[in-house]
């Protein structure tokens, strides 16, 4: 019997956090935990495990390369996938996420096909 995998969704849109969860359930059971900011993200993660981490760039209190900058520095975190999915679509936006230690980036409007393949490839290949 599988326990469900736990993605964590930080974005201050409720909008954008209910798309993300709608185009991934296609997939299967995930179970899924939403923050509205990065430090609501902090806040959460030593409360619950998390199979992987999609967060947003722009969000009031901690941003999202501040959140992957903690991540990537905690040893509980190293491991964890994190994708950013933001509106902030420059090759300089997208290189810096990636040099903080983002695994992925998307820009939005995403496209649920390509999320959903992505989502799938991290999930399924973990232990």
């Amino acid at each position: 019997m599988s326990t469900h995998k736990t993605i964590l969704i930080a974005d201050d849109s409720a909008a954008m956090r209910a798309m993300l969860i709608s185009a991934i359930e296609a997939l299967g059971e995930f179970r899924f935990v939403e923050a509205s900011s990065g430090f609501d993200a902090l806040r959460l993660l030593p409360r619950e495990k998390v199979d992987l981490i999609l967060t947003d760039i722009n969000m009031p209190d901690i941003n999202g390369l501040e959140l992957i900058s903690y991540l990537r520095s905690n040893a509980n975190y190293l491991a964890v996938p994190v994708f950013i999915i933001s509106t902030e679509g420059s090759q300089k936006d997208i290189d810096k996420g990636k040099s903080l230690g983002a695994n992925e980036y998307l820009v939005k409007p995403f496209d649920p096909d390509r999320l959903r393949a992505l989502v799938a490839s991290y999930l399924n290949s973990s232990p």
